[in-house]
């Protein structure tokens, strides 16, 4: 079903996605960054016609902007247009009604679809505070968000829920317990190459191989941020719109911005830094 989609994952990841759709368990999903956590529920989404709804976390995010929020604009228009009228007596019940309610992802995620339950990504659930965390725990075990003014909305289809962390900071055991879990991994070169290949078709096989053998060399480098998958890919697109054929110490020096993001990585390996680990994995390519 994921390589429908173009994503390539090995046993392990295929077999834990199985059980969380089966079972009806949310799936968490940690890792490095740029190893294809969050493209896991994009091809879910696709290849089940289901809705994809995003809650991308964030430092701060409480309850009220993931779940709900009150349209006070619109009331406040309300509760003028029923002083000019003499309804404002009438009108005092309804200003919290759904017609007000401005509905966040969590709150989306509960509501009917059509096609079937969404699937709902929490992304980066790592940047988030713990008081979140602790929201999450009856979101996660019923399935079921509570609003004070209208009561408590109960999914009547679970959603598929992926949670992602890049493991800047632990998560708590409690959320982690709900779900079933799941490290994605850097992958190996000839998974990486296959990835390449689904993901960037154009690259020559000569290609494709240096540029998995070089970042393969590099994330084994003492770097601030090693380089993902998802730089592997930006990076050969790069190379294919500058037509290149095969990779040089002078275009992995003008192309180094793809893959690395930190400026003192990028100065690390400019000049020969670049062409010894361009041999390092030219030597690993020749046959043994």
């Amino acid at each position: 079903m994921l390589a429908a989609q173009s994503y390539v994952c090995g046993r392990p990841l295929a077999t834990v996605l199985f059980l969380a759709l089966r079972l009806g368990r949310p799936l968490f999903l940690e890792g490095e960054a740029g190893t294809g956590k969050t493209e896991i529920a994009k091809a879910i989404a696709a290849a089940l016609g289901r809705r994809l709804i995003r809650l991308q976390c964030y430092e701060g995010l409480d309850a009220a902007s993931a779940v709900y929020e009150w349209n006070f604009a619109a009331q406040m228009v309300a509760i003028r247009a029923a002083e000019a009228s003499g309804d404002a007596d009438r009108l005092r019940g309804d200003l919290f009604g759904p017609e007000f309610l401005i509905e966040r992802p969590l709150l989306q995620a509960m509501r009917p679809q059509d096609g079937g339950a969404p699937v709902l990504l929490i992304d980066e659930i790592d940047r988030t505070d713990e008081p979140f965390e602790a929201f999450l725990l009856e979101a996660l075990s019923d399935f079921q968000v509570t609003i004070p003014e209208l009561g408590t909305v109960r999914a009547p289809e679970p959603p598929i829920v992926i949670l992602t962390s890049n493991r800047t900071r632990e998560v708590h055991d409690a959320l982690k317990r709900r779900c079933l879990y799941h490290w994605v991994d850097y992958p190996d070169f000839a998974r990486e190459i296959e990835i390449l290949h689904a993901r960037a078709p154009e690259a020559s096989e000569v290609l494709s191989r240096e540029v998995v053998a070089f970042v393969q060399r590099l994330r084994g480098e003492d770097l601030f941020k090693k380089p993902g998958v998802a730089e592997t890919i930006d990076w050969a697109k790069c190379l294919l719109a500058l037509d290149v054929l095969t990779l040089s110490p002078e275009v992995i020096s003008d192309t180094l911005g793809a893959i690395l993001k930190y400026q003192d990585d990028i100065a690390r390996l400019q000049g020969m830094e670049a062409k010894r680990l361009l041999d390092e994995a030219r030597r690993s390519l020749e046959p043994v």
